[in-house]
Protein backbone atom coordinates (compact mmCIF):
# COMPACT_ATOMS: atom_id res chain seq x y z
CA UNK A 1 0.00 0.00 0.00
CA UNK A 2 1.19 3.27 -1.16
CA UNK A 3 1.93 5.99 1.95
CA UNK A 4 1.07 8.98 0.49
CA UNK A 5 -2.27 9.62 -1.46
CA UNK A 6 -4.65 12.23 -2.38
CA UNK A 7 -6.32 14.02 0.31
CA UNK A 8 -9.84 13.31 -1.33
CA UNK A 9 -9.05 9.40 -1.62
CA UNK A 10 -7.66 9.14 2.07
CA UNK A 11 -10.58 11.26 3.40
CA UNK A 12 -12.79 8.68 1.63
CA UNK A 13 -10.79 5.97 3.03
CA UNK A 14 -11.30 6.70 6.27
CA UNK A 15 -14.80 6.67 5.88
CA UNK A 16 -15.53 10.23 6.21
CA UNK A 17 -17.85 10.35 3.03
CA UNK A 18 -17.78 8.88 -1.04
CA UNK A 19 -14.76 10.32 -3.15
CA UNK A 20 -17.11 13.06 -4.54
CA UNK A 21 -18.88 14.23 -1.40
CA UNK A 22 -15.22 14.31 0.32
CA UNK A 23 -13.88 16.53 -2.68
CA UNK A 24 -17.16 18.90 -1.30
CA UNK A 25 -15.67 18.86 1.60
CA UNK A 26 -12.22 20.14 1.29
CA UNK A 27 -14.23 23.13 -1.37
CA UNK A 28 -15.57 23.68 1.57
CA UNK A 29 -12.52 24.26 3.72
CA UNK A 30 -13.54 21.77 6.30
CA UNK A 31 -10.47 20.59 6.91
CA UNK A 32 -7.01 20.87 8.25
CA UNK A 33 -3.86 19.35 7.35
CA UNK A 34 -0.92 19.64 9.52
CA UNK A 35 -2.99 22.96 11.00
CA UNK A 36 -3.83 24.55 7.43
CA UNK A 37 -6.77 24.38 5.50
CA UNK A 38 -6.60 22.89 2.38
CA UNK A 39 -9.02 23.17 -0.45
CA UNK A 40 -7.17 20.91 -3.14
CA UNK A 41 -8.52 17.51 -3.16
CA UNK A 42 -5.15 16.54 -4.79
CA UNK A 43 -2.82 17.18 -2.18
CA UNK A 44 -0.59 13.77 -1.35
CA UNK A 45 -1.02 13.26 2.29
CA UNK A 46 0.70 10.50 4.58
CA UNK A 47 -1.02 9.55 7.58
CA UNK A 48 1.86 8.71 9.67
CA UNK A 49 2.95 12.13 9.01
CA UNK A 50 0.01 14.53 8.77
CA UNK A 51 -2.54 15.46 11.24
CA UNK A 52 -5.84 16.07 9.11
CA UNK A 53 -8.62 17.61 10.60
CA UNK A 54 -12.14 17.56 9.21
CA UNK A 55 -14.49 20.19 11.25
CA UNK A 56 -11.80 20.73 13.71
CA UNK A 57 -12.28 16.65 14.73
CA UNK A 58 -9.05 14.80 14.09
CA UNK A 59 -9.10 11.93 11.18
CA UNK A 60 -7.00 8.70 12.38
CA UNK A 61 -6.54 6.89 9.39
CA UNK A 62 -8.60 4.23 7.85
CA UNK A 63 -11.41 2.06 9.77
CA UNK A 64 -12.47 -0.99 9.34
CA UNK A 65 -15.18 -1.15 6.43
CA UNK A 66 -18.43 -1.50 6.90
CA UNK A 67 -22.10 -1.56 4.90
CA UNK A 68 -25.89 -1.77 5.74
CA UNK A 69 -29.17 -2.04 4.48
CA UNK A 70 -31.85 0.10 6.02
CA UNK A 71 -35.39 0.19 5.22
CA UNK A 72 -35.16 4.50 5.42
CA UNK A 73 -37.75 5.70 7.69
CA UNK A 74 -40.02 8.79 7.03
CA UNK A 75 -39.15 11.81 8.56
CA UNK A 76 -35.08 11.12 8.39
CA UNK A 77 -32.34 13.58 6.26
CA UNK A 78 -29.73 11.69 4.72
CA UNK A 79 -26.69 14.09 5.98
CA UNK A 80 -23.92 14.35 8.63
CA UNK A 81 -24.53 17.58 9.30
CA UNK A 82 -27.62 18.48 11.38
CA UNK A 83 -29.73 21.76 11.04
CA UNK A 84 -31.62 22.58 13.58
CA UNK A 85 -33.88 19.34 14.70
CA UNK A 86 -34.34 17.58 11.94
CA UNK A 87 -33.46 13.67 12.55
CA UNK A 88 -30.73 12.02 10.51
CA UNK A 89 -30.12 8.67 9.12
CA UNK A 90 -27.17 8.08 10.68
CA UNK A 91 -28.79 8.95 13.91
CA UNK A 92 -30.18 5.41 13.57
CA UNK A 93 -26.36 4.13 13.83
CA UNK A 94 -25.31 6.48 16.43
CA UNK A 95 -24.85 3.17 19.07
CA UNK A 96 -22.39 2.03 16.74
CA UNK A 97 -20.18 4.43 17.37
CA UNK A 98 -18.65 4.75 13.89
CA UNK A 99 -18.19 7.25 11.04
CA UNK A 100 -20.62 6.84 8.67
CA UNK A 101 -22.52 8.24 5.83
CA UNK A 102 -25.29 7.61 3.70
CA UNK A 103 -24.81 6.15 0.12
CA UNK A 104 -26.74 8.70 -2.14
CA UNK A 105 -29.76 10.05 -0.83
CA UNK A 106 -33.44 9.73 -0.17
CA UNK A 107 -35.36 12.79 0.43
CA UNK A 108 -36.72 13.28 4.07
CA UNK A 109 -40.38 11.96 2.48
CA UNK A 110 -39.12 8.94 1.09
CA UNK A 111 -38.81 5.50 2.57
CA UNK A 112 -37.14 2.32 1.14
CA UNK A 113 -33.30 0.85 0.50
CA UNK A 114 -31.02 2.79 1.79
CA UNK A 115 -27.11 2.06 1.75
CA UNK A 116 -24.79 3.09 4.71
CA UNK A 117 -21.15 2.52 4.99
CA UNK A 118 -18.06 4.33 5.98
CA UNK A 119 -16.28 3.18 2.33
CA UNK A 120 -16.43 5.71 0.13
CA UNK A 121 -14.93 3.93 -2.86
CA UNK A 122 -17.47 1.77 -2.60
CA UNK A 123 -19.65 4.20 -2.51
CA UNK A 124 -18.53 6.40 -5.29
CA UNK A 125 -18.70 3.25 -7.29
CA UNK A 126 -22.60 2.57 -6.46
CA UNK A 127 -23.43 6.18 -7.40
CA UNK A 128 -20.94 7.07 -10.07
CA UNK A 129 -22.85 6.84 -13.84
CA UNK A 130 -20.35 4.33 -15.30
CA UNK A 131 -22.16 1.67 -13.17
CA UNK A 132 -25.20 2.45 -14.58
CA UNK A 133 -27.42 0.93 -11.99
CA UNK A 134 -31.08 1.66 -11.92
CA UNK A 135 -33.60 2.04 -8.60
CA UNK A 136 -36.74 0.96 -8.55
CA UNK A 137 -39.59 3.06 -6.58
CA UNK A 138 -43.34 2.14 -5.32
CA UNK A 139 -45.57 5.11 -5.47
CA UNK A 140 -48.91 5.26 -3.60
CA UNK A 141 -51.19 7.76 -5.17
CA UNK A 142 -54.46 9.30 -4.36
CA UNK A 143 -56.40 9.15 -7.73
CA UNK A 144 -56.82 5.92 -10.20
CA UNK A 145 -53.93 6.15 -12.29
CA UNK A 146 -55.03 5.77 -15.94
CA UNK A 147 -52.70 5.18 -18.82
CA UNK A 148 -52.91 8.96 -19.52
CA UNK A 149 -51.06 9.06 -15.82
CA UNK A 150 -48.47 6.66 -17.18
CA UNK A 151 -47.84 8.04 -20.65
CA UNK A 152 -47.02 11.73 -19.16
CA UNK A 153 -44.75 10.10 -16.38
CA UNK A 154 -43.05 7.97 -19.32
CA UNK A 155 -42.62 11.66 -21.46
CA UNK A 156 -40.11 12.40 -18.80
CA UNK A 157 -39.89 15.78 -17.28
CA UNK A 158 -37.09 18.83 -17.12
CA UNK A 159 -35.40 18.68 -13.63
CA UNK A 160 -31.91 20.43 -12.47
CA UNK A 161 -32.22 21.70 -16.24
CA UNK A 162 -31.93 18.57 -17.91
CA UNK A 163 -34.74 16.61 -19.46
CA UNK A 164 -35.10 13.22 -17.26
CA UNK A 165 -37.32 10.02 -18.82
CA UNK A 166 -37.82 7.06 -16.48
CA UNK A 167 -36.46 3.43 -17.74
CA UNK A 168 -39.62 2.17 -16.83
CA UNK A 169 -43.72 2.93 -15.68
CA UNK A 170 -45.79 0.34 -14.77
CA UNK A 171 -49.16 0.28 -13.08
CA UNK A 172 -49.16 -1.78 -10.53
CA UNK A 173 -52.90 -1.96 -9.15
CA UNK A 174 -55.57 1.03 -8.67
CA UNK A 175 -53.45 3.90 -6.64
CA UNK A 176 -50.40 2.15 -6.82
CA UNK A 177 -47.45 2.49 -9.84
CA UNK A 178 -44.04 1.57 -10.11
CA UNK A 179 -41.10 3.71 -11.64
CA UNK A 180 -37.75 2.61 -12.75
CA UNK A 181 -34.71 5.25 -13.12
CA UNK A 182 -31.19 5.66 -13.59
CA UNK A 183 -30.18 9.88 -13.54
CA UNK A 184 -30.26 9.70 -9.57
CA UNK A 185 -31.05 13.45 -9.94
CA UNK A 186 -32.90 15.33 -7.15
CA UNK A 187 -36.48 14.48 -6.23
CA UNK A 188 -36.68 12.77 -9.71
CA UNK A 189 -39.28 10.41 -9.11
CA UNK A 190 -41.40 12.81 -6.62
CA UNK A 191 -41.22 15.47 -9.69
CA UNK A 192 -41.99 12.88 -12.18
CA UNK A 193 -44.66 11.78 -11.10
CA UNK A 194 -46.43 14.74 -9.28
CA UNK A 195 -45.93 16.50 -12.92
CA UNK A 196 -48.17 14.17 -13.91
CA UNK A 197 -50.42 15.23 -12.27
CA UNK A 198 -50.57 12.85 -9.29
CA UNK A 199 -51.04 13.19 -5.37
CA UNK A 200 -48.19 10.94 -4.03
CA UNK A 201 -49.64 9.33 -0.59
CA UNK A 202 -46.00 7.39 0.11
CA UNK A 203 -42.75 6.87 -1.86
CA UNK A 204 -40.31 4.24 -1.45
CA UNK A 205 -37.21 2.68 -3.04
CA UNK A 206 -38.00 -1.19 -3.21
CA UNK A 207 -34.59 -2.12 -5.49
CA UNK A 208 -30.41 -0.73 -6.32
CA UNK A 209 -29.49 -2.76 -9.22
CA UNK A 210 -30.10 -5.96 -8.57
CA UNK A 211 -30.45 -5.94 -4.76
CA UNK A 212 -33.71 -5.83 -3.15
CA UNK A 213 -34.89 -4.29 -0.07
CA UNK A 214 -36.62 -7.47 1.13
CA UNK A 215 -38.67 -8.15 5.02
CA UNK A 216 -36.48 -5.10 6.74
CA UNK A 217 -39.13 -3.36 8.93
CA UNK A 218 -39.12 0.62 8.32
CA UNK A 219 -36.58 2.05 10.67
CA UNK A 220 -34.33 -1.53 10.63
CA UNK A 221 -31.10 -2.65 9.28
CA UNK A 222 -29.15 -5.90 8.25
CA UNK A 223 -25.24 -6.28 7.77
CA UNK A 224 -24.73 -6.28 3.45
CA UNK A 225 -23.44 -9.42 2.58
CA UNK A 226 -20.94 -10.39 0.02
CA UNK A 227 -23.52 -11.42 -2.10
CA UNK A 228 -25.95 -8.17 -1.56
CA UNK A 229 -22.93 -6.46 -2.94
CA UNK A 230 -22.67 -8.32 -5.87
CA UNK A 231 -26.61 -7.65 -6.55
CA UNK A 232 -26.39 -4.22 -6.35
CA UNK A 233 -24.32 -4.11 -9.74
CA UNK A 234 -26.40 -6.86 -11.38
CA UNK A 235 -29.24 -5.57 -14.08
CA UNK A 236 -32.70 -5.08 -12.06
Amino acid sequence: MEKKKRLSKALAAAGIASRRAAEEVIFQGRVKVNGHVVKVPQTMVDWETDTILVDESPIKGEEKKVYYILNKPHGYVCSNTRIGSKKLVVDLFAHLDLRLFTVGRLDRDTTGLLLITNDGHFANKVIHPSSNISKEYLVKTSQEITDLHLKDISKGTYIEGSWIKPVRVEKVRKGTLKVVVKEGKKREVRLLVQNAGLDILELSRIRIGGLRLGPIPEGTFREMTEADKKEIFQKG
